[in-house]
């Protein structure tokens, strides 16, 4: 397929669709065609705030589909419950859970329940949200699981005996790529253990407030804008991921060429250190023992 757009994919009208993080960025633009394209979309946020302003401005061009925002800090895993608990309550059906929401590079800090905030947010506090409503994914037919990982997943490797960085001398780079490593061997530990479909993006270098943290991705959007994408653009992996039919378990889709910066979606392959069985089951097992939760059998 040429140059995939969002024309391009299936009609989500009338579909479920969660997306955490959607006040903003990739998210926001991931919600908004969603919303445009008839879904249901309900927007997952910290900031409830900026969430209903979210709502205001995607009502602004468009009619269509159903928007709602409801509370959820990955930072905490008792709202994490509280979040599936309201879902479960107020829906009969979960057709797509797209886990965008994340951290980039800010300085070492801690979620509520101690974890180092990237790997908390980015993976520990999804990796709870999809055993939490994995039973709503269950009984609805077609359903899908859709992580947002990055390039830095790549690069990024696996800090076992110090995940959350207690006595390793903090770099924030490191813990970075570390949490997007695990979105994508959370996803392959997903696919090996659900009926339902899971996949992964990559938006490449998009323009978004997610480099609020880094003064050279921030220089980067002016100086280097050939070379990245609007938030729009950055997007549409995630829409291709979220509604591709026929994927393959842990189908991946994300910017391909040299720089895998810029440029419509495409299937990629994972990265090497995502390939290790072993470390999927490791990754899989230690997010068990961290967050107290396990997916229901089916």
């Amino acid at each position: 397929m040429a140059r995939w757009t969002p024309d391009q994919m299936p009609s989500p009208a009338g579909l479920r669709v969660v997306i955490t993080g959607s006040n903003t960025g990739i998210g926001y633009e991931a919600a908004r065609l969603f919303a445009h394209a008839g879904a249901d979309v309900t927007l997952a946020c910290r900031n409830m705030e900026k969430a209903e302003a979210a709502i205001q401005r995607i009502r602004e061009s468009t009619q269509h589909g159903s928007l709602e925002a409801r509370h959820l800090d990955l930072a905490d895993l008792e709202s994490v419950t509280a979040f599936a608990k309201d879902v479960l309550t107020a829906h009969d059906r979960l057709d797509r859970l797209v886990l965008n929401a994340g951290l980039m590079v800010p300085p070492l800090g801690r979620t509520v329940q101690g974890f180092e905030q990237q790997f908390g947010v980015n993976h520990l506090g999804h990796f709870a949200l999809t055993c939490h409503l994995h039973p709503l994914l269950l009984q609805t037919e077609g359903s899908r699981v859709t992580s947002i990982t990055s390039v830095a997943g790549d690069v990024g490797r696996m800090w076992w005996d110090d995940p959350n960085w207690e006595s390793t001398r903090y770099v924030r780079w490191q813990a970075y790529g570390q949490s997007k490593l695990a979105n994508q061997l959370f996803i392959r530990g997903l696919a090996a253990r659900v009926p339902y479909d899971t996949t992964l993006a990559h938006p490449g270098w998009s323009r978004t407030r997610l480099q609020r943290h880094s003064i050279g991705a921030t220089f980067g959007n002016v100086v280097l804008r050939p070379f990245n994408m609007s938030a729009e653009r950055g997007s549409w992996p995630t829409l291709r991921a979220a509604m591709e039919p026929d994927v393959a378990p842990a189908a991946y889709f994300g910017a391909k060429g040299l720089t895998q910066l810029a440029g419509p979606p495409k299937p990629r392959r994972h990265a090497r250190r995502a390939r290790k069985d072993e470390d999927v089951e490791r990754l899989w097992a230690l997010s068990e023992q961290l967050t107290g939760q396990h997916l229901t059998p089916a």
